[in-house]
C-alpha cells in the first residue's frame, strides 16, 4: 500500500519563512539579512525559501503583510477593550497599541524600525512598499478627530489633519525613545495619554 504524500500548506510556509525575516528584523535589522539567514531562522533549506520568494524583495514585500495583519490584530484587540467603538476609542486604541508597552509590541515597534531603516539606504524600496502607511494613518486618525468634533468631545478650532500628522509623529518618536532607553513603555503611554486627553477634553472654554 502507497504511503499518502503529505499535503503541504503553502501559505502555511509562506508565512513560516515571513515571521523568521520579522524575527531578524526586531533583533538584528535587516540590512545584512539574506536569504541563507532567513533559511536558518525558519528552519527550512535555502532552495524552499527561493522557491516561494524568488527575491528578497519579495520576501520583504510579504513579511510586511505579515507584520501589518499583526499589528491590526492588536489595533482591533486595543480599541475593543476600551469598551464601544467611537472616533475617541479608535484614536486611544489604535495609537497607545502602536506604542513598545510590552513584548509584543517591542517586537512589533523594532520589526517596523528594521524596515524603515532599511528603506534610509534603498529608498526606492519604500516608493513600492509601504511609504503610504503613514499617510493612511493619518487620514483614518484624521476622519475620527473629525467626527469626534462633530460630537462635541474635541474642539472645533482644530485642525484634524495637522493634529493627526503630529499624533503620529509623536507616537513615532515615543517608541523611538522607548527602544533607546530613554523612557520606559508605561512613562511613553502616559505622555501620549497626557495628549489625548487635551485634545479629547471637547468645547470647553479655557
Amino acid at each position: 500500500m502507497k504511503a499518502v504524500p503529505k499535503r503541504v500548506d503553502h501559505e502555511q510556509r509562506r508565512r513560516q519563512i515571513g515571521e523568521a525575516l520579522l524575527r531578524i528584523a526586531s533583533t538584528r535589522g535587516l540590512q545584512s539579512a539574506t536569504m541563507r539567514e532567513v533559511a536558518a531562522e525558519a528552519g527550512v533549506s535555502l532552495r524552499l525559501v527561493q522557491y516561494y520568494f524568488h527575491t528578497k524583495e519579495q520576501l520583504l514585500v510579504a513579511a510586511l503583510a505579515y507584520l501589518g495583519e499583526q499589528l491590526t490584530d492588536r489595533v482591533s484587540a486595543s480599541i475593543r477593550a476600551l469598551g464601544p467603538v467611537t472616533p475617541r476609542t479608535v484614536v486611544y486604541g489604535t495609537l497607545t497599541a502602536a506604542l513598545p508597552t510590552d513584548e509584543e509590541s517591542v517586537r512589533l515597534t523594532r520589526a517596523y524600525t528594521g524596515f524603515y531603516t532599511l528603506v534610509f539606504s534603498e529608498p526606492e524600496l519604500g516608493e513600492r512598499h509601504g511609504a503610504t502607511y503613514p499617510d493612511k494613518l493619518e487620514s483614518l486618525l484624521a476622519k475620527q478627530i473629525t467626527l469626534a468634533q462633530e460630537a462635541g468631545e474635541v474642539a472645533s478650532d482644530v485642525d484634524p489633519v495637522l493634529t493627526a500628522a503630529a499624533l503620529v509623529a509623536l507616537t513615532h518618536g515615543l517608541g523611538s525613545s522607548v527602544l533607546g532607553g530613554q523612557r520606559d513603555g508605561a512613562a511613553a503611554l502616559r505622555i501620549l495619554e497626557y495628549q489625548l486627553d487635551r485634545l479629547f477634553s471637547g468645547n470647553r472654554p479655557g
